[in-house]
């Protein structure tokens, strides 16, 4: 494995073809929706910027977050415990068309926007208990094209794409036991990006 540039691709592409972890990605998968999405997302939600611990020091989180979710779903990342925005009617009808395609069910999405590319998110998996076991996560692109890694977590095979405007990627399987991801810092990137990752999150 190793790194894949894809470029007038319509269709699906599996970037895991092996074994039980499963990435998929769908380069233009809103279609001319997706302007009118991000320009929604970046005039509605209220954006954070929490400040997280790592390696016993405090700092700001390097991307800006919103958290949206069905009422009650609490969820705790990076040991930022989130307060939960109500559903617009943009996210609510794009929620209902990911539970369509990925025959999964979604009550929650964390928004990040990556104000430009020195904003980032370092190597991670989306294992926490409450997204349970195999969770299945639906990741949709905004904006600037930016590189998406994975990795590995034993044989340390590296897999990345460029997540382009309007782009869906699914990682579901044994993807968040197995692998880890992140977006990697691009100083030559000037312009915002707006991801939006949606999940199950079960009760406590």
């Amino acid at each position: 494995m190793g790194s894949l540039e894809l470029f007038g691709i319509e269709g699906p592409v599996e970037l895991l073809p092996e074994g039980g972890a499963r990435a998929t990605y769908t380069p233009n998968f809103l279609g001319e929706t997706a302007d009118e999405l991000r320009t929604h997302l970046t005039s509605t939600l209220c954006w954070d910027q929490p400040t997280i611990r790592m390696y016993g020091k405090s700092s700001l989180l390097p991307r800006e977050v919103a958290w949206v979710a069905d009422p009650g779903v609490a969820y705790r990342y990076s040991g930022v415990a989130s307060t939960p925005q109500g559903w617009t009617p943009h996210l609510l009808d794009l929620r209902t068309r990911l539970e369509e395609h990925t025959e999964a069910v979604f009550n929650s999405v964390l928004v990040n926007r990556y104000r430009d590319g020195r904003d980032s998110v370092a190597w991670h998996s989306d294992d926490e208990p409450e997204l349970g076991p195999a969770p299945t996560i639906a990741s949709i692109s905004l904006g600037a094209e930016r590189r998406f890694q994975l990795r590995h977590k034993e044989h340390r095979d590296t897999v990345e794409v460029r997540l382009a405007h309007g782009s869906l990627l699914v990682m579901a399987g044994t993807c968040q036991r197995e692998w880890v991801h992140q977006v990697p810092r691009e100083a030559k990137i000037k312009g915002p990006r707006i991801n939006l990752t949606f999940r199950h999150v079960l009760p406590r």
